[in-house]
């Protein structure tokens, strides 16, 4: 899967006026589940429970990325994901939480070359762009592992890998100002 070339949108905080955008190249050489993992912790009493009641479905998704080797612009971006699903407690007095239904982990990674991206684009392409790339991909494994699991398959709807980023930067940002 190539762009090239490629132009983000302009930042009005960072682009005169007038001033071309940036030129770069993106690549992505490899896709690959670098951990998946699948647990049905209540098996098989749970499947009884669950032909009267239903779970509730919660998921995480964060994006890690790093530079492979100082030399070269290849980068390992990976999407971690984990969905939980869980039955009310039993009891007023059981431990909050619930009771898990199953628990699935994903964390999918991409190898991606990027050239002529300045530092501030940079870091845009490797968690907004190669998420959004790739996150087809890990919504099909989480579906097919749910369904493979005897569950219903449990399909994640579009992700705004523009607002997870910005999201990030600013509980960083705060995290710094607290320090």
């Amino acid at each position: 899967m190539t762009d090239t070339p490629s132009i983000l949108p302009k930042d009005a905080d960072e682009q005169q006026e007038g001033q071309a955008a940036p030129q770069f190249s993106m690549t992505i050489n490899k896709q690959y589940i670098k951990d998946l993992s699948f647990e049905v912790p209540g098996g098989p009493a749970i499947f009884q429970q669950l032909q009267t009641e239903n779970p509730t479905i919660s998921y995480d998704i964060d994006v890690v990325t790093r530079q492979v080797t100082p030399e070269q612009p290849l980068y390992e971006v990976t999407l971690i994901t984990k969905i939980e699903a869980k039955l009310p407690p039993v009891t007023p007095d059981a431990p909050a939480g619930g009771r898990p239904v199953f628990i699935v982990e994903l964390a999918y990674s991409a190898l991606a070359t990027v050239t002529g991206a300045p530092e501030n684009i940079l870091e845009q392409i490797l968690m907004i762009q190669v998420p959004y790339l790739i996150f087809p991909f890990v919504r099909n494994i989480l579906c097919n592992a749910t369904r493979d699991g005897g569950f219903p398959p449990v399909m994640l709807q579009p992700i705004d890998f523009a607002a997870l980023w910005q999201h990030k930067r600013n509980t960083f940002a705060q995290a710094a100002g607290h320090a």
